[in-house]
């Protein structure tokens, strides 16, 4: 199941964005660490966030 979780790269935050949708993984965690962190992540970076973790 694809996941996405802040403390995987580096924040200290409890946030994580999980499921079978790899889009809405990718548009949950892309919102959170924009509002939250500041931090604009492109779709293309987090499917590589994904695809290394495996």
């Amino acid at each position: 199941m694809p996941t996405l979780a802040c403390k995987d790269y580096g924040f200290e935050c409890d946030f994580v964005s999980k499921g079978d949708n790899i889009a809405k993984v990718i548009e949950e965690y892309s919102k959170h660490s924009t509002d939250e962190h500041g931090i604009e992540y492109s779709k293309e970076a987090l499917m590589q966030f994904i695809i290394r973790k495996g």
